[in-house]
């Protein structure tokens, strides 16, 4: 990690500019050193560093005045302050200039190892964050809004180029959050269609009748209340893009309507009988299977396959890793302008934690987390405390390291044996509790009790040489074989 960092170190105190330099140094660190803040200026205006370490009391241009004349030159440049005065109004002043870290005399190596390791990292980064972006900016015309740099988002970025020209419905799919409708805008601002309307329908939030006097207008009279006639989005959205959020909760009545418009670009107002012709490109989102709502009847058939013209799939969250730090980098960025906090920074733990969560709420979920660690912290910098517990529950499971044994494995059988452990594992983090064993699996507390029950898994407890042993076992062809088993108090 420290690798070649270049490093500025500036004490007017020769014997601590030489331990820091040894210290740095053995770690593969390319250290600078200055005995005062009018040299470490100097060598900083100079050259480029990746970190600095400057101690608060020096004659001339003290620690603090050379930390604001540091992060002028450099804002991104991470500085740790050290003094052998440490107080609570020194860290103040020091945290309020920018500093990165505070370290007090006498200093252990290893502490001053750890600020100088999380503030490369910090530094590493935001360059790479830079790098991408500036990619992102090549790579993705008028794209500004989708942030990615994974394989799956550039797929994605290259079907909307291909798509955006044509005149095709475009069916988008993908789970909530995943931000379907920066996909539809994207496609309509790529589009000859640019200049014209985007307009957006959120299908599930109206009544039917509602929504299709929304959808195609109506006349004087067509129903209580409809006091005159009412244009419908349709015209509204002549010439240009109408885009229909969660296509798949739109009534079964309302489809058949809808399925007109895209047939004979053609519809009718609510109570009228005039024919009304609109030029309209359609863009559905969905977040359930059309395809199974289909299968149930809860979904036209005719209008699926109008629909399925072309389809954009976007990947979950999860599944572009990748991304994480990008996004978080971008809302950190966002929200810190908004709520007038600049030159915001994540821990490098904090990025960790992001990057290993499962995110069931997608990109939008990552945003929210990202606001409200903007809003509630004190500091410049955002650790893994500010990220809330929902977050920290929900990292990805990971596999420890299996090897396969020469001979091979009974594969159906190592699986069944692997899903009997992570039941008991989840019936022990919850005490027993079945409903909560089943929150921690994500399945149906009927499913998993079915499971318990098809693998005959047994509690018993024994006792031997005065220790007390937990014991699972389940059911097999053989008798009962042993799960897991572990000492626990008397």
């Amino acid at each position: 990690m420290l690798e070649n960092a270049a490093v500025l170190v500036a004490d007017d105190e020769e014997i601590m500019r030489d331990i820091l330099e040894s210290l740095l140094t053995r770690e593969g660190c390319k250290v600078s050193l200055a005995a005062s803040g009018e040299e470490a200026l100097q060598l900083a205006k100079s050259e480029s560093f990746d970190i600095a370490i400057v101690d608060v009391m020096m004659p001339g241009i003290d620690g603090i005045q050379t930390l604001e004349e540091l992060k002028r030159l450099d804002d991104q440049m991470p500085v740790i302050i050290i003094t052998a005065f440490g107080t609570a109004g020194n860290t103040r002043q020091a945290f309020k200039s920018g500093a990165f870290d505070f370290i007090e005399k006498p200093f252990k190596n290893d502490d001053v190892l750890v600020a100088v390791t999380n503030a490369t990292a910090q530094r590493r980064l935001i360059a790479e964050n830079e790098i991408l972006r500036e990619k992102l900016k090549a790579q993705s015309h008028r794209f500004s809004e989708i942030i990615g740099n994974s394989p799956s988002m550039h797929g994605v970025f290259s079907l909307i180029r291909q798509v955006a020209p044509s005149r095709s419905t475009i069916l988008i799919e993908g789970e909530s959050g995943t931000g379907k409708e920066l996909v539809a805008r994207a496609i309509h601002s790529n589009s000859p269609r640019t200049d014209r309307p985007f307009v957006t329908v959120n299908s599930g939030s109206l009544p039917p009748d509602l929504l299709e006097s929304n959808l195609f207008g109506h006349v004087k009279g067509a129903f209580t209340g409809a006091i005159g006639p009412k244009k419908g989005l349709f015209e509204v959205a002549h010439k240009g893009t109408i885009f229909f959020d969660e296509i798949g909760s739109v009534p079964l009545d309302t489809q058949t309507k809808l399925l007109r418009v895209i047939q004979e670009r053609e519809f009718m107002r609510l109570g009228g009988v005039e024919t009304i012709k609109v030029d309209v490109r359609i863009v559905a989102a969905t977040n359930v299977d059309l395809g199974q709502m289909v299968e149930t009847g809860k979904f036209r058939e005719d209008l699926y396959y109008r629909l399925h013209v072309i389809t954009v799939t976007l990947p979950p969250l999860r599944s572009r890793r990748q991304d994480i730090s990008l996004l978080a980098q971008h809302f950190l960025e966002l929200y810190g302008k908004e709520n007038d906090k600049l030159d915001l920074r994540l821990m490098p733990e904090t990025v960790r934690l992001l990057e290993e969560s499962r995110w069931p709420g997608n990109v939008r979920e990552l945003e929210n987390v990202i606001e409200r660690a903007v809003v509630l912290t004190s500091d410049s910098q955002i650790g893994p405390e500010l990220v809330p517990d929902s977050v920290h529950k929900t990292q990805t499971f990971r596999l420890p390291n299996l090897e396969l044994p020469a001979q091979g494995i009974q594969f159906r059988e190592v699986i069944e044996e692997i899903k009997s452990v992570l039941i008991v594992r989840a019936l022990e983090a919850s005490g027993g509790v079945q409903k909560k064993a089943a929150e921690l699996l994500h399945v149906k507390p009927t499913t998993l009790n079915e499971m318990i029950r098809r693998y005959g898994l047994v509690q018993r407890r024994k006792r031997d040489s005065g220790k007390t042993e937990e014991v699972w076992t389940k059911r097999d062809g053989g008798g009962r074989t042993t799960v897991r088993s572990r000492a626990i108090n008397p």
